[in-house]
């Protein structure tokens, strides 16, 4: 049984850093993509970042582009979002998964992705 637990959120002032992590279990990430999305409050789940199974591709949301980093360690089975310059609108429960494809399908759209967390909240204070 695939098991992905997200942590590392919490409660930060604009303009701070915080790192999320993922760690898998039941499934290795050498066998699949990862992804970040997140839902803000009212609002829909939206993709955030994601990384190719080798690592070798990064993926990211315009608005957090240049700001957020995904990197992915194989021995430790964890995915980690680094997210820096944070706003306000960061602002949501984060959620992380694998994607159901290893080389078909987009890695932006939330349909192409399986087995996800259970979600971390991050809030940003302005």
């Amino acid at each position: 049984q695939v098991q992905l637990v997200e942590s590392g959120g919490g409660l930060v002032q604009a303009g701070g850093s915080l790192r999320l992590s993922c760690a898998a279990s039941g499934r290795t990430f050498t066998n699949a993509p990862m992804g970040w999305f997140r839902q803000p409050p009212g609002k829909q789940r939206e993709f955030v970042s994601a990384i190719n199974w080798s690592g070798s591709n990064t993926y990211y949301a315009d608005s957090v582009k240049g700001r957020f980093t995904i990197s992915l360690d194989n021995a430790k089975n964890t995915v980690y979002l680094q997210m820096n310059s944070l706003k306000p609108e960061d602002t949501a429960v984060y959620y992380c998964a694998f994607k159901t494809y290893r080389y078909t399908g987009s890695y932006y759209l939330e349909g192409q992705y399986g087995d996800w967390g259970q979600g971390t909240q991050v809030t940003v204070s302005s």
